[in-house]
């Protein structure tokens, strides 16, 4: 939809033409705002099926609020066996290397397993944000 130059009865109406283009131009800007990469950070051995449900509900969460999420649980475990030690340890490795182009480490639930705890020491070492929040995505203090 343009922004007509004219009012309703067809008078030229500058003002509210520059305006409304006004207030245009900025959704337009706004649209573009910059969101956040955040690496999610949750369980993924243990109870396989919940805890995917789970990560997704979490990246759903870290959507709307306005971040991009990565959560490399979700993706390596489509060609990768959790079960191969070997393929266990480059995914995690991968996901490492993913973390360190992250803006964000978020870790959710109340249980941190040795994978998690990974991620959370290299975020440090890499002096990388880190927010906790509960599995209901309520934020924590650690």
């Amino acid at each position: 939809m343009s922004v007509n130059k004219y009012n309703h009865e067809r008078y030229p109406d500058p003002t509210a033409y520059e305006a409304l283009t006004a207030v245009r131009r900025e959704e337009k800007r706004r649209s573009r705002v910059y969101r956040p990469l955040v690496y999610i950070c949750s369980p993924f051995a243990g109870d396989v099926e919940r805890n995917i449900e789970n990560a997704r509900k979490y990246c759903a969460f870290a959507v709307k609020q306005k971040a991009i999420p990565l959560a490399p649980h979700l993706h390596y475990p489509q060609f990768m066996d959790d079960g191969d030690p070997a393929q266990r340890k480059d995914g995690l490795r991968f996901a490492l290397i993913l973390l360190v182009k992250c803006d964000a480490l978020w870790v959710f639930g109340e249980r941190i397993s040795e994978g998690m705890k990974k991620e959370i020491a290299k975020a440090r070492k890499k002096s990388i944000p880190i927010k906790f929040f509960t599995t209901d995505c309520e934020a924590r203090m650690i």
